[in-house]
C-alpha cells in the first residue's frame, strides 16, 4: 500500500510500481506533508496507468523527439520527414533539456506565447504544433507520460485572420494565356492543368500509359516531387479524371510530337525525365502570363480555376470532389464555398413550385 513516511526529517514516498517492485522516493528538504501527499497521488496515478518511471529513467524531450523521428522515417515520404526533422531541429530547443514528464500544459502555452511574441507566422506555429502533438502522442503510447500536455493547451488564434483569397482566371483570360504560350509542350501542359484540375506534382508525373483516350479519362496515380516519384498520399488522390474533346485533341497532337522517353513521360525534359517545376514556372508559366497581360498568379491557381468553373456551371459538389481528389465533399466546400452564388432566386422559385404545385 502506498504511503508517505518520514525519515530523518524528510518525507519519503513508499509504494509499489506497476511491475510490483517496491519504490522509495525521498522528497527535498522543506517539502510539506500536503505537498508529499500530492506527489504520492501523482505517482499513484502513474502506477495505475502503467506509465510510472523512476526519475533517472525518464528521457529528455530531445531523446523522445529523436526516437519519434526514427519511428516515422520508414513510414513517410522523405519530403514529409524532412519537414518534421526541420521542426524538431529548429523550433523545439525550449523543451529539449526537459524531462518529458515535466512538460505541462502551462509550459506548452508558454512556448506558444514565445513563438507569437517572436513574430513567428501563425501558420508556421500551427504546423510545428502538429509535429509537437505527434511527439507527445508517441510518448503517451510508449508509457513515458500519462497524458498529452498539448491536448488541453489553448491554440494560437488570429482575430484578424481571413480566408486567403483564391485567384482564378476567366475563360477569356485562359484563352489569352494559352495563346501566349509559344511552346507546344507547355501549352498542352497548362491546358491540361486547367481542364483536369490536377496538382502540379501529379501533372509532372504523368505518363502516356495513364491516358485512356477511348474513355476520355486520365489516371492520376503518382506524383513527382523533389526528384522522386511517390504514390498518392490518400486513397481519393488516386483517381480517374474526365477530359473534354478539345483536351483530347490537343493531347493526340502532342503525343505525335512528344519526344520518346524510356519512362514514357507525357511531358519529358531533354533527358526523358519529368520536367523541373521551378524552371517550368520561371521560364514558361510566368512569361506567358506577362505576355497575356494577366496578373501574376500561382501555378496552383490553375487548379482553383478548374474548380471554380465547375462550380460556376452548377456541377455536383460530390463530382467535383472526386475529380479534385479531395478526401470528402466537405473539404471541397471548405475551400471553395465562397465562390458559390450567394443569391439564387430561381432556386427559391423552383422550391415554391414544388410546394404549391396545383
Amino acid at each position: 500500500m502506498a504511503k508517505v513516511a518520514k525519515r530523518r526529517c524528510r518525507y519519503v514516498l513508499d509504494f509499489y510500481d506497476q511491475a510490483g517492485a517496491r519504490r522509495w522516493i525521498t522528497l527535498p528538504k522543506g517539502t510539506t506533508k500536503k505537498q508529499a501527499d500530492e506527489e504520492l497521488k501523482i505517482v499513484t496515478d502513474q502506477v495505475l496507468k502503467g506509465c510510472y518511471l523512476s526519475e533517472r529513467k525518464v528521457p529528455l524531450f530531445k531523446g523522445v523527439a529523436k526516437d519519434w523521428l526514427g519511428y516515422k522515417k520508414p513510414k513517410l515520404r522523405i519530403t514529409t520527414w524532412d519537414c518534421y526533422e526541420g521542426h524538431v531541429r529548429k523550433h523545439f530547443a525550449f523543451f529539449d533539456d526537459l524531462k518529458v514528464n515535466r512538460i505541462t500544459t502551462a509550459k506548452v502555452e508558454k512556448f506558444i506565447t514565445a513563438c507569437q511574441t517572436e513574430g513567428m507566422n501563425i501558420h508556421t506555429t500551427r504546423k510545428i504544433l502538429v509535429t509537437l502533438n505527434q511527439i507527445f502522442s508517441y510518448a503517451v503510447r510508449h508509457r513515458l507520460i500519462d497524458h498529452n500536455p498539448l491536448r488541453d493547451a489553448e491554440r494560437p488564434r488570429d482575430p484578424g485572420e481571413t480566408k486567403k483569397e483564391i485567384t482564378v482566371l476567366s475563360p477569356p483570360e485562359i484563352k489569352s494565356f494559352l495563346e501566349s504560350t509559344p511552346s507546344h509542350k507547355y501549352r498542352v501542359l497548362f491546358m491540361l492543368a486547367v481542364t483536369s484540375g490536377a496538382r502540379q506534382g501529379e501533372l509532372l508525373a504523368l505518363k502516356w500509359s495513364d491516358l485512356d483516350m477511348a474513355n476520355g479519362q486520365l489516371h492520376i496515380q503518382r506524383t513527382f516531387q523533389k526528384g522522386q516519384f511517390f504514390t498518392p498520399k490518400t486513397r481519393t488522390s488516386d483517381r480517374w479524371v474526365d477530359l473534354g474533346p478539345a483536351t483530347k485533341r490537343e493531347l493526340k497532337k502532342w503525343k505525335l510530337a512528344c519526344p520518346k522517353s524510356e519512362l514514357g513521360m507525357m511531358f519529358p525534359n531533354e533527358e526523358g525525365n519529368p520536367i523541373n517545376y521551378t524552371n517550368m514556372v520561371n521560364r514558361h508559366f510566368l512569361p506567358a502570363l506577362r505576355a497575356a497581360k494577366l496578373p501574376k498568379i500561382r501555378f496552383h491557381d490553375l487548379r482553383h480555376t478548374y474548380a471554380s468553373l465547375l462550380l460556376g456551371q452548377g456541377e455536383n459538389v460530390k463530382y467535383i470532389q472526386t475529380q479534385l481528389g479531395h478526401s470528402s465533399p466537405t473539404v471541397t466546400l471548405n475551400v471553395y464555398s465562397h465562390l458559390m452564388e450567394k443569391r439564387n432566386p430561381k432556386a427559391a422559385s423552383r422550391l415554391e413550385g414544388t410546394i404549391f404545385r396545383k
